[in-house]
């Protein structure tokens, strides 16, 4: 019932939305240029790697986040409207609309044990976390969240927490991990989860 759900959902969406996207994929390249997409490596369900799909918001080359990331960039970020490409992701069965957020390969031999179970559900646009403090929250308590999603889980949750993303969105609160432009990395917590 989910993956029906996350399909229809999806496909609902795009169509509904083709013609702001292609106006957001026409920004994208007169403000950005090239390439328009972000795709990175991300550990989804069962620590499977796949390749995220999202609206590029930083300039390319190195440097610092905060020196890369565009008042553009800020603005997709603020509204939400980088994570639309991952609907694809949905669609090609990487992703689920609701779930913890899918991080980066990287980080997968940094997880306690217990965190590690945060991959026991398909990855999500949105989740538990993301409704109750975003990128404002710690780590360990990001964590904290996506298990008792894990352990919660049912239809009904997912669409109070989609109901509740639309209301985070329009509040733009916690975009961004307090003094930094977007969030600091995951070195590893050997801080016990609180369930």
């Amino acid at each position: 019932m989910k993956r029906l759900f996350d399909i229809a959902i999806s496909l609902l969406l795009l169509v509904a939305l083709a013609l702001p996207l292609c106006l957001l994929c026409i920004g994208q390249l007169c403000l950005l240029g090239r390439p328009i997409f972000f795709k990175q490596e991300r550990a989804g369900e069962g620590g499977k790697s796949f390749s995220i799909i999202k609206f590029r918001s930083m300039r390319n080359g190195s440097g610092s986040d905060a020196e890369r990331l565009t008042r553009w960039g800020q603005f997709l970020r603020s509204t939400s409207l980088d994570e639309f490409p991952e609907l694809l992701n949905v669609l090609r069965g990487d992703m689920s609309l609701v779930g913890p957020r899918p991080l980066p390969t990287k980080y997968l031999s940094r997880y306690s044990a217990e965190q590690a179970r945060r991959h026991e559900v398909p990855p999500g646009i949105t989740g538990w976390a993301q409704v109750n403090g975003r990128n404002g929250l710690s780590w360990d308590r990001q964590f904290e969240l996506d298990l008792w999603y894990v352990e919660n889980r049912s239809f009904l949750l997912d669409l109070k927490i989609l109901g509740l993303t639309i209301l985070t969105v329009f509040r733009r609160e916690n975009i961004s991990a307090q003094g930094e432009a977007t969030r600091s990395e995951f070195t590893g917590s050997n801080k016990p989860p609180r369930l």
